[in-house]
């Protein structure tokens, strides 16, 4: 059986957060968990992808298609990494660009790169069995291959990643950019624009999602952005599946990027070597006995900035070093910037930088994960990975991953309600726990030894692909 996953983003060739992520291991996951699987994957080949990747790619085809009035073209590329296929879709003018996304023609360059997927599996020689494709710039590929070419029986999984970001665009560029005609309006069009999300979630076969608790809270409005209605007409065929992360990247045993390698069984001392690295280097003037906490994400609403924006004098007065590391929203942005020049125990670091996560993730004794929403979540399973206790509020995957504290099998804290006050006094009880050394021992071990692995999810998945077989 062969499945072609279909994603914008894989590592490491191009990564912007979590999806790009999960499209590098979940292929080799689910190839690696059955000998039967032919695991393949198809993206745009970004002028961003390093030269060293780029090198090692071989030509395999050429496409050619119509797309709206626009006669197009893309060379396919290919490459292997871990036993697993990549193959890549080159065009400059769509995806020579300096971004991957946010670029003012994303409608026609995912049209295209979708389009271009679905001539490429037309040949014979290139065909799957299955195709997965993912978020609603892979949705395209799906809409394509079920309007123009149902006769390939080719088998689709749509995955949302987070259904925020749907791929909505003005119902008037149907024909002139989607190449589609007024016959498919009602399946390309929700609440008055175009919404590829929503097509894709009707025609697929199978509609999965990153953790089983958000697909259950996709049937409330309050996390499925206007889209509940649709969630529960695709009730019969939707599934959460939780995520995992790929442990010979992020792993202290394997170093890679952190200061001081350790074990699980060394963790105690290999976390403080770390610790005392880093907050030498941000130049704090404190002791290591103080937790360090740390936030390692997108500074967006989303994250629950929001929260924590409104306990920071409180919390920052409390005995503790706070981390946090990413780029967002201007607003957060500056606010936090502007906070270091007030409190000695804060470090805003305002840009995206894997390696330096890395070190934070291998130096902190907390995570601080208050989402006001949050598909699955990686951070908190990366984190368990370095021994980091993560704190989380109790919202989709989070809520599936992080057992709080005082069960047997605890390898965090939990908060309920999107509350800065709940919040704050959840930070203060995970700092009273810390002060017992033993205690915090105990959970630090849990949690270096929970296992968030892909194995398990790549064999939910296959019998998904099996089942559609």
């Amino acid at each position: 059986m062969k499945i072609l996953y279909v994603t914008s983003e894989a590592a490491p060739f191009a990564v912007s957060g979590g999806l790009g992520d999960v499209l590098g291991a979940l292929p080799y996951a689910v190839e690696a968990s059955n000998d039967e699987i032919i695991a393949e994957c198809i993206l745009p080949l970004y002028k961003g992808i390093k030269h060293e990747y780029k090198e090692k790619m071989t030509r395999v085809c050429s496409v050619e298609f119509m797309l709206g009035w626009r006669k197009c073209g893309a060379d396919i590329y290919k490459s292997e990494l871990s036993g697993v296929t990549y193959y890549f879709i080159e065009n400059h003018y769509y995806f020579g660009r300096d971004n991957l996304y946010g670029e003012y023609d994303d409608a026609e360059r995912f049209a295209f790169f979708g389009k271009a997927v679905a001539e490429f599996v037309n040949k014979e020689e290139y065909t799957p069995d299955v195709l997965h494709a993912n978020d609603w710039q892979g949705a395209t590929s799906i809409i394509y291959l079920k309007t123009q070419y149902p006769i390939l029986n080719i088998k689709t999984v749509f995955t949302i990643h987070n259904i925020e970001f749907q791929g909505k665009f003005d119902p008037y560029i149907l024909g002139g950019v989607f190449g589609l005609g007024n016959e498919h309006l009602g399946l390309m069009c929700y609440d008055g624009c175009i919404n590829l999300m929503k097509a894709a979630m009707q025609l697929a076969d199978r509609v999965t999602t990153v953790s089983p608790n958000y697909a259950c809270e996709l049937h409330h409005d309050y996390f499925a952005f206007g889209l509940s209605g649709i969630v529960k007409s695709v009730s019969d065929k939707l599934v959460g599946i939780i995520n995992g992360i790929d442990y010979s990247f992020f792993s202290p045993e394997l170093g890679g990027d952190i200061d001081f390698r350790y074990t699980k069984r060394t963790v105690r001392s290999g976390k403080l070597k770390n610790k005392n690295s880093i907050l030498n280097e941000l130049s704090f003037n404190s002791s290591s006995d103080k937790p360090l906490i740390v936030m390692i994400c997108r500074l967006t609403e989303q994250k629950g900035f929001d929260l924590l924006l409104g306990i920071i004098d409180e919390l920052l007065s409390l005995e503790l070093n706070l981390v946090i590391l990413g780029t967002g929203d201007s607003y957060y942005e500056n606010t936090l910037k502007s906070l270091e020049g007030r409190y000695s125990n804060l470090r805003s670091l305002i840009k995206f930088d894997r390696k330096l996560a890395k070190r934070l993730y291998a130096s902190a004794d907390m995570l601080l994960m208050p989402s006001k929403y949050e598909p699955c979540g990686l951070s908190q399973m990366i984190a368990c990975a370095y021994g980091t206790v993560p704190i989380v509020r109790s919202v989709g995957g989070l809520a599936d991953t992080v057992i709080p504290y005082g069960n047997d099998c605890s390898v965090g804290f939990r908060f309920d309600n999107y509350n800065a006050h709940e919040l704050l006094y959840t930070v203060k009880w995970a700092c009273e726990v810390y002060k017992n050394e033993q205690k915090w021992h105990e959970l630090r071990k849990r949690a270096i030894n929970a296992d968030f692995s892909w194995h398990r999810s790549a064999l939910d998945y296959i019998r998904i692909y099996k089942d559609l077989m």
